[in-house]
C-alpha cells in the first residue's frame, strides 16, 4: 500500500482519531463494554453457536456498524484510488496471523491500542508496544532485506 503525501491531511487523520476515541469512550461509558473488534466478533461468532440473551444483537449492530460507515461515507466523498502491493495470498497469510496473535495477546488494537490505553493499562501497553514493534520489524525485515 502507498501513501499519497501529496493528498495527505493531518486534519483528516485527527478528525478520524477524535470520532474513534469518542466512539470508544461511549460504548464504555454507555455499555459499560470495551471496544475491541476481536472480543466483540469472537463473541458475536461464539454466541451464534451458543445464544447468550441480549448479547448477539449489540454485536451484530456492532459489526454492521463497522460495515456500515464506510458505504454512507461513499456516499457523502468519492472513492480514493486504493493500491495493495501485495499478492493474496501474503494478505490471507497476514490476516490468519493477525487472527491468532489477537487470540494469544487477548486483545487487537482496539482493544489494547485505543481502549486499554486509554484507561491506563499496563497490560494493553505492553501489548501495544509489542505489536507495533512486531509491525515495524516485519515492514523493515520484507522491504529492506527480502526486498518483497
Amino acid at each position: 500500500m502507498t501513501v499519497d503525501w501529496n493528498a495527505f491531511t493531518p486534519w483528516s487523520a485527527l478528525a478520524g482519531g477524535v470520532l474513534i476515541g469518542i466512539a470508544a469512550a461511549m460504548f464504555v461509558l454507555l455499555n459499560g463494554r470495551i471496544a475491541g473488534v476481536s472480543g466483540v466478533v469472537g463473541g458475536l461468532v461464539g454466541g451464534l453457536l451458543r445464544p447468550v440473551r441480549g448479547d448477539v444483537a449489540w454485536r451484530a449492530a456492532f459489526v454492521i456498524g463497522l460495515i456500515a460507515a464506510p458505504l454512507v461515507y461513499l456516499l457523502a466523498a468519492p472513492p480514493r484510488e486504493l493500491r495493495i502491493d501485495a499478492q493474496y495470498g501474503a494478505l490471507v497469510l497476514a490476516g490468519l496471523l493477525v487472527g491468532v496473535g489477537t487470540r494469544y495477546g487477548s486483545g487487537c488494537t482496539s482493544g489494547h491500542g485505543v481502549c486499554g490505553i486509554s484507561r491506563l493499562s499496563l497490560r494493553s501497553l505492553v501489548a501495544t508496544l509489542v505489536f507495533m514493534g512486531a509491525g515495524f520489524v516485519t515492514v523493515y525485515v520484507t522491504r529492506h532485506l527480502l526486498s518483497l
